[in-house]
């Protein structure tokens, strides 16, 4: 078994890539990947340093792996900003740090891709190994795996000494009960939060605003560029900077991944004010970028929820990932979920540390899980 590191995926054949990971799931796809790097929003001057792993047996590809040389902790969404303070106190260095994910993108998804035929648990211990040889060969401080699927976790709970420590956080996911129509998923909710989801969704029209969907190529060359400006103002107004992503890393998006793209557009009178970019497969639809250029009531909401929960209805797809964060999104009907991210710490005082956090942090996790669950709209029984 050998490996082979790769300072860009325009390196790895997109057959190869997509080959092993065999998924419909956007985001691990080459196209996504390439698009990440081509715009220069994934780089070592960024902080994402690429360096893809390929395993090698008989000199083919058996299995692939994305990885990073992180600087920062930025566009992770798992926060290990703590973790970087204790080392920082002690004089030690955190970064670089390595990690497997997919930048900017809090989506559970494939995080290893394999051959057909391939031992799958081998594979999982084969690039556990090699990393940890990559951290201590370079410095790095740990290796942190995040959003793993479910396939991924199953083979990291059953194998035994993995040394690799399970941290969870909290999503919030709607789910797809075979409804019929959005009228059916209200009827669903009691009564106080089905007027209100009424109200809010009358709201918007009675403030003049229409909201459409569009398609993959349906979507107008004049609302992606309206789109690409409401992310950008969006982002400066709160952040101060324009974001993650830049305007060739969408227009790469919507060349190479134009089948899995759903764009909301909400006008007024005198134009585009609100935008809000999703990306889909078979099985979910990924609410994923928002923008507005004018403060509208009730308009978040409809273009990045109600919009969502529609389309997934119509289209028969059993669940909605509108992005991290957000209890208000509970009213709403999108439910209180797990997800899971892996690490490993070279240091072993610091990942004994470590450990007895994430640990004690657990319970916590479980308490907000179970006390978010109560506050869900949905009727009894």
């Amino acid at each position: 078994m050998e490996f082979q590191r790769f300072s860009s995926i325009n390196d790895i054949p997109a057959s190869v890539w997509d080959g092993l990971f065999n998924s419909v799931n956007p985001f691990v796809k080459h196209a996504y990947l390439l698009a990440l790097e081509q715009s220069q929003s994934v780089t070592a001057e960024t902080g994402w340093q690429p360096q893809h792993l390929l395993m090698l047996r008989e000199g083919g590809a058996v299995a692939a792996m994305p990885l990073y040389r992180k600087a920062h902790s930025y566009g992770e969404f798992v926060f290990d900003w703590g973790w970087a303070e204790a080392y920082q106190r002690y004089g030690l260095d955190y970064y670089p740090k390595l990690v497997t994910a997919i930048p900017f993108t809090p989506v559970a998804g494939p995080r290893i891709g394999v051959a057909d035929g391939t031992d799958f648990e081998q594979v999982v211990a084969g690039f556990r190994n090699e990393v940890q040889r990559l951290i201590l060969t370079s410095g790095a401080s740990g290796w942190h795996l995040l959003f793993a699927d479910e396939a991924l976790q199953e083979v990291l709970v059953s194998t035994e000494g993995h040394s690799l420590m399970h941290r969870e956080a909290v999503q919030f996911h709607w789910f797809n009960k075979n409804y019929q129509s959005f009228d059916d998923f209200l009827e669903s909710l009691r009564s106080a939060r089905r007027k209100n989801l009424k109200r809010e969704r009358r709201k918007v029209a009675e403030q003049g605003v229409t909201v459409h969907r569009r398609i993959g190529e349906e979507i107008e060359d004049e609302e992606w560029q309206a789109f690409y400006q409401c992310y950008q103002d969006t982002y400066f107004k709160r952040s101060g900077h324009s974001g993650y992503l830049n305007q060739s890393f969408f227009t790469q998006l919507r060349e190479n991944l134009t089948d899995q793209l759903m764009l909301v557009v909400a006008r007024d009178a005198n134009g585009v004010v609100a935008a809000s970019l999703f990306l889909f497969d078979s099985n979910t639809l990924y609410g994923r970028y928002w923008g507005c250029l004018e403060d509208v009531s009730c308009l978040h909401f409809e273009a990045c929820f109600y919009q969502g929960i529609e389309f997934c209805i119509e289209r028969g797809l059993s669940r909605f990932d509108p992005g991290t964060q957000g209890e208000h999104k509970l009213i709403r009907g999108f439910e209180p979920i797990k997800s899971a991210s892996y690490h490993w710490i070279a240091d072993t005082r610091f990942r004994s540390a470590i450990e007895d956090f994430v640990k004690r942090e657990k319970d916590g996790t479980d308490q907000y899980q179970q006390d978010a669950e109560s506050m869900l709209p949905f009727k009894k029984g």
